[in-house]
């Protein structure tokens, strides 16, 4: 059961980077065809990682998980690519994000489930 779960958070981890992935495409390229064919590539490849994520993880621990992962990769790459500023408030709010993905990584919804 263990396994599946890693599984299920990898596969959350993969769709919040390809989502992260797509809108650093839309502005990193400057052809329409390149940038939409990029981001059409990456949102069906997201999507495919998500569903992937929802077949091990509660859709709550998938959907946070996935969240998360996209909101800290693209302010990371929006700082690192793109030299866009990232005040106090927003690695507060990630530090945040990131204890409640940890808290939600951790909770026994599965098993609360099944004592029911």
């Amino acid at each position: 059961m263990e396994g599946k779960k890693s599984k299920g958070y990898a596969w959350a981890i993969s769709a919040g980077l390809t989502a992260a992935l797509a809108a650093i495409s839309a502005k990193l390229f400057s052809s329409q065809f390149i940038k939409y064919g990029l981001v059409i590539f990456f949102n069906v490849t997201m999507w495919g990682c998500y569903v992937n994520s929802l077949k091990a993880l509660s859709s709550l621990q998938a959907t946070v998980t996935n969240f998360a992962t996209n909101f800290l990769s693209s302010g990371l790459a929006g700082f690192f690519l793109f030299e866009e500023a990232l005040s106090s408030k927003w690695f507060a709010g990630a530090i945040l994000i990131i204890l409640g993905v940890l808290v939600l990584s951790k909770s026994s919804i599965e098993r609360k489930a099944s004592s029911d």
